[in-house]
């Protein structure tokens, strides 16, 4: 049985964000997956990584929290909406506080390379956008997708990472969005 972690990144609780974010959880509760849902909105934390890694600020509670579900979990689901080619600002913070050295990862003394202390872990993306999916590719290059999967989850050790785009979000209609909730919920029923 998957102990799956759900990680909502958009900051507006009346978003479709929030909407898929649920219907994940429904697929999975009803798989008998253990599963954990946090909308970073809720959580009380400073998004700043105020001096880089030169000295880590002490970690509010709810970040203490998340690092522990994030042990717990063997599969992480962010669901997000892409602003400008990538995260929004409070997904952005919240990996820069969370996804520390000697937490995340750890670099080794006198190397270039570093240990990947997440390994053993699965993630998923599932990321909005007005931009069509076509477009993203061809001029951004898919430019958030890369800094999520290559430069963060599999930085630290997540692999493989599958990623689930839903655009355009602006124009789209109920029922396109009812399908779009119903594929959620079965990649949640499949623990994917």
């Amino acid at each position: 049985m998957k102990n799956i972690l759900i990680i909502n990144g958009h900051p507006d609780k009346e978003s479709f964000c929030f909407a898929i974010a649920e219907s994940y959880k429904m697929g999975a509760y009803k798989s008998n997956a253990n599963v954990k849902l946090v909308h970073l909105i809720e959580l009380k934390f400073n998004p700043i990584l105020t001096y880089g890694y030169r000295k880590i600020s002490p970690l509010e509670p709810d970040l203490i929290q998340i690092q522990q579900d994030i042990l717990w979990a063997n599969h992480l689901v962010f669901v997000y909406p892409n602003w400008w080619a990538t995260m929004p600002a409070l997904l952005k913070g919240f990996i820069d506080r969370v996804f520390l050295p000697g937490f995340a990862f750890k670099y080794r003394e006198n190397s270039p390379f570093w240990d990947k202390l997440l390994k053993g872990k699965t993630a998923r993306l599932i990321v909005t956008m007005d931009t069509p999916s076509w477009y993203y590719w061809l001029i951004n290059r898919s430019a958030g997708h890369n800094a999520m999967k290559i430069g963060v989850l599999k930085f630290c050790g997540i692999n493989p990472i599958k990623i689930t785009t839903f655009s355009p979000i602006k124009s789209s209609d109920e029922a396109k969005r009812k399908k779009w909730l119903n594929e959620v919920e079965k990649l949640g029923y499949e623990q994917k």
